[in-house]
């Protein structure tokens, strides 16, 4: 008997992009079903995504999975972080800079000024407001973290250099966050999905 394959966790917003923008339908069809899913938890993506800041992919794994082999278990904590002293950080190849930002997301998760288990029941723009307590977290940031630890189904961040250059590519617009925005209206309530394709087409 014939497996038959799975259903895409995101088919819902894959069918609505389609019917809703044929530019989108295009690359939707040539990347296949949507892959964006959460990995690791909260602090860990959050952690990840400062490390992430200004530097390649490579680089960015490479010191992520340097940290990791730091911890107890390679497990990302704000308790294991703790527990790390700076010339271990450094060793890894995290800047002064992004040590500073690490070692204040990891103080503020302790003390509960950011409660993990709270941001899900927050809105975005409060979600946002609590993560840019800490410092190197700017609105990008939190909603990359909106996007990829809450799974929020909607965020759309049109300072992202990514999305901006795979709408100038597929769409022929200026780099304009108006166009931007303008365009995305149509993939509403699935802008997040819609983010993950625009990627995935800079990828192929």
């Amino acid at each position: 008997m014939k497996k038959r394959r799975a259903a895409s966790p995101h088919a819902k917003a894959e069918r609505h992009l389609k019917r809703a923008d044929p530019v989108l339908a295009s690359v939707i069809q040539t990347v296949g079903p949507c892959q964006l899913i959460r990995r690791g938890g909260r602090f860990e993506i959050l952690a990840r995504s400062i490390v992430s800041q200004q530097i390649s992919t490579a680089a960015a794994a490479t010191i992520f999975r340097r940290l990791k082999a730091l911890l107890p278990g390679a497990r990302l904590s704000a308790t294991a972080i703790r527990g790390v002293t700076d010339d271990q950080l450094q060793s890894v190849g995290l800047s002064a800079q992004k040590r500073k930002y690490l070692r204040d997301l990891t103080e503020k998760t302790l003390d509960g000024t950011v409660n993990f288990r709270a941001l899900p029941r927050l809105s975005d723009n409060l979600v946002i407001e609590a993560l840019t307590q800490v410092k190197g977290v700017g609105v990008w940031t939190a909603q990359m973290f909106l996007l990829a630890g809450l799974g929020r189904p909607d965020i759309f961040a049109t300072g992202d250099l990514g999305l901006q250059n795979a709408m100038i590519d597929l769409y022929g617009i200026e780099r304009s966050e108006e166009e931007m925005n303008r365009i995305a209206d149509a993939w509403k309530p699935w802008r997040s999905v819609a983010s993950w394709y625009l990627w995935s087409h800079l990828d192929q």
